[in-house]
């Protein structure tokens, strides 16, 4: 059990989301920290230092409170909240304490890399529904040049994933990104989930965003 109470550097709340992320209506908590510098990053400003100067830190239950105000519109769809950023498995012990707040009906959703010990991984499991799954590339070549890091750990954590959670619960995003991963190495991402199980997986081309 987490005897401290955690704080959550969170620098955006988006309310209203429809099945964007995850399962039926929900509130989007976007929270700073990240492992990765992956080089076309969507949300730099999740690991950039002068945001976390500008983040809001709240606790469990300062959270719980902006949120529940639409607890009739994920009771009514499924949906809940989900935890992005950044890197959701960052806070796990916020997360656990979160959980024991909004209780069980709520949908949890963690948006995530994986790419963080097993320790920290395994800790969360029990308080979290689905998991939305950015793997960037399963060749380990292309994913160190991508993200800046190894994939050893998004790789251990993926292969735990596929053995404690349906597959129902998890949806995993491989995009194609140019100028580090081909058709080949997407084809080949792909094959791979599937002999592991993974049955919702999303095959996406990564637009470059103009900076």
């Amino acid at each position: 059990m987490d005897t401290k109470t955690s704080l959550l550097p969170v620098f955006n709340i988006a309310r209203h989301r429809l099945q964007t992320d995850g399962k039926g209506v929900t509130t989007l908590v976007g929270a700073y920290g990240c492992p990765l510098r992956c080089r076309y990053c969507l949300n730099p400003h999740a690991w950039n230092p002068q945001t976390l100067e500008k983040c809001v830190m709240l606790t469990p239950e300062a959270l719980y409170e902006k949120v529940k105000i639409d607890e009739l519109y994920f009771l009514a769809t499924g949906g809940g909240v989900t935890f992005g950023g950044g890197e959701s498995l960052l806070h796990v012990d916020f997360i656990r304490q979160f959980r024991r707040l909004c209780g069980p009906d709520w949908t949890l959703t963690l948006e995530t890399s994986l790419n963080v010990s097993e320790e920290r991984f395994l800790k969360v499991l029990d308080s979290v529904n689905d998991f939305i799954v950015d793997i960037k590339d399963l060749n380990p070549s292309v994913y160190e040049a991508y993200t800046g890091m190894p994939i050893d750990k998004t790789a251990n954590n993926l292969k735990l994933l596929a053995e404690r959670i349906s597959p129902e619960h998890i949806h995993i995003r491989v995009p194609k990104i140019p100028k580090y991963n081909s058709k080949k190495h997407v084809l080949s991402s792909l094959e791979k989930l599937k002999s592991m199980g993974f049955e919702n997986i999303e095959i996406f081309p990564y637009i470059i965003r103009p900076s």
